[in-house]
């Protein structure tokens, strides 16, 4: 018997210099849908650029950038639908930023804060926050899937990961209870080519990782994810295919991580330069820039005035990040549970009274240390910050690395 040959589709309309390498999908003459989509791909980079340069002064904590790989989550959130469900991972600003969620709400959730995954627009409203935990996020949506199935609702829950997690087993086993089931789902695997420090050749054997899907039973294809024309014309494809009762899709999309894992990691330790400097002739902005420009609908006059527009928005997305106050102590509590366990009542209890006794002492000029109780009642080092009286602040003995990218303009390579 001669053992079946996997030859999955891949699809690439422009290539590198935006030059056209084929007949184009029909929405590719809709000029203020391609302009639309570079808005936001040149808004999500420039948001990207100063989320990183708030981490480096330590006004947020850890970082994901989304440097290069903007195509990809600029066609999701463009084509879903508002029912639709989003189940991201931590490298999805993009997406979420085109289903209504607010820059400041991103900068609040990658500071600490709770409040950043409370979605005031209503559109964002029931998807899911951001997740960390690599892979689980596939089950989610699969949940999120069978829940849309056994209502007989025509809604699709896209859910998103990197090449590295395609090896966990909570994204194999959401693949075949996708398939199984015949889940109205859309799996988006980002191929950025390395899962922080491992490459993507010793991370998996199988020659694709879109073929994953055949095993499970379903359809399964590559896409060159620094082409926005490939992304949104198989995304497309993929919801409306889910969406009427065809099952799951997975969509494999090529890109490259320009910059660090999170700005936790540096790059520069395991990556070779010229590796990066190659992949930058192939991202996904200045491909699409030079596509518009060629066709004579953008020029330097509209993209200084577009970068102009999209600074001003970033910046007042921060304005409003940095006014938003300190949470509640109890945050940091409160969303763990959807009812709070009776046997950690007296913790919460003794953490709401410890604040605000640390509360009123500050307040009071002559109150001098703060002398906390455990609760047992035994007291603690009135001074932890040594004999300056006070603990460092955010920023303080870090190392400041310079920020990505410049004030002026976006890097386009």
């Amino acid at each position: 018997m001669t053992p079946s040959k996997i030859d999955l589709p891949y699809t690439r309309y422009l290539d590198p210099e935006g030059r056209v390498l084929g007949a184009l999908p029909a929405w590719a003459d809709d000029f203020n849908l391609l302009t639309k989509l570079y808005r936001q791909m040149v808004l999500t980079r420039l948001f990207d650029l100063k989320a990183v340069a708030l981490q480096r002064t330590g006004r947020i904590g850890t970082y994901a950038p989304t440097l290069g790989q903007e195509a990809i989550g600029v066609a999701i959130g463009s084509l879903m639908q508002p029912e639709d469900v989003l189940v991201p991972y931590y490298r999805d600003t993009a997406v979420q930023l085109m289903r209504g969620v607010r820059m400041e709400e991103i900068l609040l959730y990658w500071g600490g804060d709770e409040r950043g995954s409370a979605f005031v627009d209503p559109a964002a409203a029931q998807d899911f926050p951001i997740c960390v935990p690599i892979a689980t996020q596939a089950l989610h949506a699969c949940g999120v899937a069978s829940a849309f199935k056994i209502r007989g609702e025509h809604r699709v829950a896209v859910t998103t990961c990197g090449d590295g997690a395609t090896s966990k087993g909570d994204f194999l086993e959401a693949l075949n209870v996708a398939g199984t089931w015949q889940l109205p789902v859309v799996f988006v695997v980002n191929n950025n080519q390395w899962a922080i420090s491992v490459p993507r050749r010793i991370q998996c054997g199988a020659p694709t990782l879109a073929q994953k899907a055949i095993g499970a039973g379903f359809h399964g294809e590559q896409v060159d994810g620094n082409d926005i024309f490939a992304v949104y014309d198989r995304i497309q494809v993929a919801l409306e295919r889910a969406r009427h009762g065809k099952g799951p899709v997975l969509i494999e999309c090529l890109s490259y991580r320009l910059g660090d894992h999170t700005t936790a990691d540096d790059a520069t330790r395991y990556r070779p330069a010229e590796e990066v400097k190659l992949a930058w002739l192939e991202e996904p902005v200045k491909r699409l820039q030079a596509f518009l420009a060629g066709l004579g609908v953008w020029d330097e006059e509209r993209e200084q005035a577009l970068i102009a527009e999209c600074q001003a928005l970033v910046q007042k997305s921060v304005d409003a990040f940095e006014s938003a106050g300190i949470q509640p102590v109890e945050a940091v509590l409160d969303y763990v549970y959807a009812k709070w366990p009776a046997p950690l009542a007296e913790q919460r209890e003794w953490l709401l009274e410890r604040a605000a006794r640390r509360e009123a002492q500050s307040a009071s000029p002559s109150s001098g240390a703060v002398r906390d109780l455990d609760p047992q009642g035994r007291g603690k080092c009135d001074n932890p910050a040594g004999s300056g009286g006070r603990l460092p602040q955010a920023g303080e003995g870090q190392q400041v690395r310079p920020a990505v990218g410049s004030a002026g303009g976006v890097r386009h390579g």
